[in-house]
């Protein structure tokens, strides 16, 4: 997979979680992709 790819999986991913803007109000497709698996692991862990 390419890092785009990664990326789209993740913003998949977090969009069903109902995880659509950082606190400080960036959309997903701002992110890097470090910052989108950093929000990621932090939601799946605190569920």
């Amino acid at each position: 997979m390419t890092i785009e790819q990664l990326e789209d999986d993740l913003k998949a991913k977090l969009i069903n979680l109902g995880y659509f803007k950082t606190p400080d109000g960036r959309q997903l497709y701002e992110l890097t992709y470090k910052e989108l698996e950093t929000i990621y692991n932090q939601i799946k862990g605190a569920n």
